[in-house]
């Protein structure tokens, strides 16, 4: 197929205000810390006076140091006590990242699951992790999840992201693997303006002769289907045809910001921003199978899998911050809306209905998130030796899956019959989840034990945190199965309107029923359910002291957790609840020694928890083409323990050296197995009493050429790795005592599901900046690898399921070509490897997943005034 290219540009002018001042660099002591962060001050001048470099007068402080930029945060990471990594706009925008999930896989030891937004975190998963944004909790979007899917935030938003990977008391107790918080711009400086368009192609959606999805949801992603009221007794469900789509991508952004005096000593800051952008992917070239035994026979073995994907993302954000004096005010509000519509189909021998290897399942999914992030914070320095910060923040989230359908059908000589022998062959799904979370924070400072110097050596903190949280959760799934005598009849599967319509439903073809059966029963059309509330209450105190060269934080942290789980479903219809509270008590230890004036020598050691989710616990089925997962009301937290030692250096501005070691100690870890059933139904279990996790870490960061000349030229690179060790036990006679459900595990013990013993990334940028600084040219290669982890424990003879290895490279180039124009293009996936899934049975590895992505080009212009 010939590849077609279409740029939108679109360029809008305006007059910009400017005022010519002088302007002096002065460095200062920031005395709201006793660990000697030293950020660079910019100052406006106004009838300055210089006499013999003694003094100047009337200055004036204009802006804080840019957390964007790669030096500020190195140099936050030098000064600050905490053991903690940042990533800023600024080495985002040079990697081509352009959402979280992937901003946050740049950094040391994270990486993300193939296919969706979820990370892993050392080796540790969801449930391990954690999510916040400006230090307060968000909720997901997933009713399986703890965490959103990061994918959704643009990195357009954003100032930097932080990643914790080390416990402090100020974050909630349930913390194993890592904590990410997205740090949201806060606007500083002159007005500006900035419009982008951009446009997106992949290679594999392009050479697809027919780009198809199922009609009905429009291309803005805003699109609501509801449940029909009488879908038991009348046909009126959305059309089941197909659109044909022409596969490229567009991108739509515009930001602005602008600072105002507000009488002689405030200041107020606003910054907003809107952007909309879609994309079309596919996977080619694919294999799948389902319920592999251990002697590699599978229960559906697909020798064609192929998926269309179209999605949308529309954020809009809104920051208010207004200063006066040693108070400062912010408010922050995002809104996300993502869309998601996909169009799965697999090929082949489907035991029972397609023994000839003619079988096909089509699944057409469209998935709506719309999230509301509303926060209001607070930093106030009260004098020299107290500070108050607060924050609140109410946000809401509503996920739908509203009419996923699943047909199934038989090729035979005279055209496709659809089967009939089970009734969820052939479905619509329809699932709603609403979330509503009230969180808060608030810490007091006091600093004590001045020196003659004006220092203080120690810091006092107290602290409370929060979070009420309520969830409720419903889904609806009609089947559809052929009456005795239309079993057979031929059918279109790209127009299946014409079997299933009004008329043919009351003439008696088929007929619809839900899982709690047909409109003869009078509670049919009732939705499964379930509702989750969850309380958090957590009070800390930490001592931070500096003696001589040696920094040390002692925190205590006490949090009562209550967590309750009601439902109402097919395997229970009397419908169950249950409850788990806990109070933990959280001891934290950091340590930092200043070796020398360069180099860092840090400990951390912590103890901290894991919950499980709502829906874990709620006896609850969901399917999926190719498993079926059903919730466990037994399932209870562990238990974790976490020791790191790092050392660093920091040889220049922007140049790095680290490494560091840590290990973890899980009591009770949970996974996701198959349960002994005739299903073969995945449930989430306390598979055994304890697991551990061990291993190193190295960063280098290195300019390798710079030139000072007009015309300015940098060379520089990066890399980090990550080795991981990870083991647990695995006991069936514990699930069979804990449990109402039997494991026969394959093995005795296994990895951590998703830990990989290998993480790479590595990257080399040039910068070269011409025209009196007025234009530059920024390119970026960067490679990324992570070696084979796995996906699912093995049970009853079957070997686990192992996500083989492979690497990414990138190429990203973006140039100011005048002070105002810009453009930018990147190449993602240009080796293109193979995507695999294997099961690694003792007679050998059986494919149980395979597809290609292909590449994925894009092209941005922006112009700013």
């Amino acid at each position: 197929m010939k590849f077609r290219l279409l740029f939108i540009t679109l360029f809008i002018c305006s007059v910009a205000m400017a005022q010519n001042t002088s302007t002096a660099s002065v460095t200062i002591q920031d005395k709201d810390s006793i660990s000697g962060v030293i950020p660079v001050i910019s100052t406006e001048a106004k009838d300055t006076i210089v006499s013999d470099g003694e003094h100047l007068e009337n200055v004036v402080v204009k802006s804080v140091k840019s957390r964007e930029k790669e030096s500020v945060l190195l140099l936050d990471q030098q000064q600050a006590v905490e053991i903690k990594q940042s990533i800023g706009a600024q080495e985002l925008s040079r990697k081509g990242v352009s959402d979280v999930a992937t901003a946050v896989t740049k950094t040391t030891g994270i990486t993300k699951q193939e296919g969706s937004g979820n990370i892993f975190v050392r080796g540790l998963g969801d449930r391990y992790n954690s999510t916040t944004m400006n230090g307060l909790p968000i909720p997901s979007n997933d009713p399986e999840k703890k965490n959103l899917n990061l994918e959704i935030f643009s990195t357009d938003i954003l100032e930097y992201v932080g990643i914790d990977k080390v416990y402090n008391s100020r974050l909630y107790g349930d913390f194993a693997g890592g904590n990410v918080d997205i740090v949201s711009k806060d606007y500083k400086g002159n007005g500006f303006m900035k419009l982008e368009v951009g446009s997106k192609i992949n290679t594999n959606a392009m050479n697809e002769d027919d780009f198809s999805l199922q009609k009905r949801p429009s291309s803005s992603g805003f699109t609501n289907i509801s449940i029909p009221s009488n879908g038991l007794t009348q046909y009126n469900f959305n059309t089941l045809q197909l659109d044909t789509k022409d596969p490229i991508g567009t991108s739509l952004g515009i930001s602005g910001g602008e600072s105002f005096q507000v009488g002689s000593e405030g200041k107020l800051s606003l910054f907003a921003t809107a952007a909309f952008g879609n994309e079309y992917t596919s996977k080619s070239d694919g294999t799948a199978k389902s319920n592999v035994n251990g002697s590699g026979v599978a229960n559906k073995n697909f020798e064609k899998y192929t998926s269309f994907n179209y999605n949308t993302n529309s954020t809009a954000m809104a920051n208010v911050g207004y200063k006066i004096k040693a108070n400062k005010i912010n408010f922050n509000s995002v809104f996300i809306n993502t869309s998601s519509q996909s169009k799965e189909e697999f090929t082949g021998y489907i035991a029972d209905i397609a023994d000839d290897g003619n079988g096909l399942i089509r699944r057409s999914t469209y998935e709506k998130n719309s999230l509301w992030v509303n926060q209001l914070l607070g930093d106030h320095k009260l004098n020299d030796r107290s500070k108050l910060n607060w924050g609140i923040s109410y946000n809401t989230i509503k996920g739908d899956l509203p009419d996923r359908t699943q047909n199934t059908f038989r090729k035979e000589t005279n055209g496709y019959i659809l089967s009939s022998i089970s009734a969820p062959n052939n479905h619509r799904y329809f699932q709603s989840l609403k979330e509503n979370e009230i969180a808060a924070n608030t810490s007091f400072d006091y600093k004590f034990n001045k020196k003659d110097e004006g220092e203080f050596q120690g810091k006092i903190t107290f602290g409370y945190s929060g979070k009420i949280k309520a969830r409720d959760f419903e889904a609806t799934q009609f089947n559809f199965k052929s009456s005795f005598g239309y079993t057979n009849t031929v059918v279109d599967p790209d127009n299946l309107d014409l079997f299933y319509n009004q008329e043919n439903f009351s003439n008696g073809y088929f007929t619809i029923a839900t899982f709690r059966g047909n409109s003869q029963v009078t509670n049919a059309l009732d939705p499964q359910t379930f509702n989750g509330d969850q309380t958090i209450h957590a009070a800390f105190v930490t001592t931070e002291y500096k003696s001589d060269k040696l920094t040390t934080i002692l925190g205590l942290r006490g949090e009562s957790i209550y967590q309750k789980v009601k439902w109402n479903t097919q395997l229970d219809p009397a419908g169950g609840e249950d409850e788990l509270k806990k109070f933990a008590f959280l001891p934290s230890l950091i340590m930092k020694y200043e070796l020398t004036e360069k180099q860092n020598l840090r400990f951390g050691f912590s103890k901290t928890y894991t919950l499980p989710q709502f829906k874990e616990r709620a006896l609850f089925v969901y399917e999926e083409v190719l498993q079926v997962k059903v919730g466990n009301p037994y399932l209870y937290e562990s238990d974790n323990y976490n020791l790191d030692i790092k050392w660093e250096m920091f040889p220049k501005s922007e140049e790095l050296i680290s490494l560091t070691a840590f290990g973890k100690y899980i009591q009770n870890p949970m996974n996701e197995v198959t349960i002994s059933s005739s299903s073969n139904d995945v449930s989430f279990i306390n598979t055994g009493d304890f697991g551990y996790v061990a291993g190193a870490e190295i960063e280098y960061r290195k300019i390798l050429f710079q030139s000072d000349e007009a015309k300015a030229k940098k060379l520089s690179t990066g890399i980090n790795a990550s080795y991981l060790y990870s083991d647990q036990s695995l006991d069936a006679e514990k699930v069979k005592e804990e449990t109402d459900y039997q494991v026969a595990f394959t093995n005795e013990k296994s990895r951590f599901t998703g830990a990989s013993d290998l993480l790479l990334n590595a990257d080399l940028t040039f910068f070269n900046e011409w025209n009196n600084k007025q234009s530059n040219l920024t390119t970026t290669l960067a490679y990324s690898y992570f070696s084979d982890r796995v996906n699912a424990i093995g049970t009853d003879g079957k070997g686990n399921l192992v996500d083989k290895a492979f690497g990414s490279l990138d190429f990203i180039t973006k140039s100011k070509l005048t002070k105002n124009l810009g453009l930018g293009l990147v190449v993602k996936n240009i080796l293109d490897p193979v995507i695999e899934r294997v099961q690694e049975n003792s007679s050998g590895d059986v494919n149980v997943l395979s597809y290609k992505k292909g590449l994925t080009l894009s092209l941005n212009i922006n112009y700013q005034f």
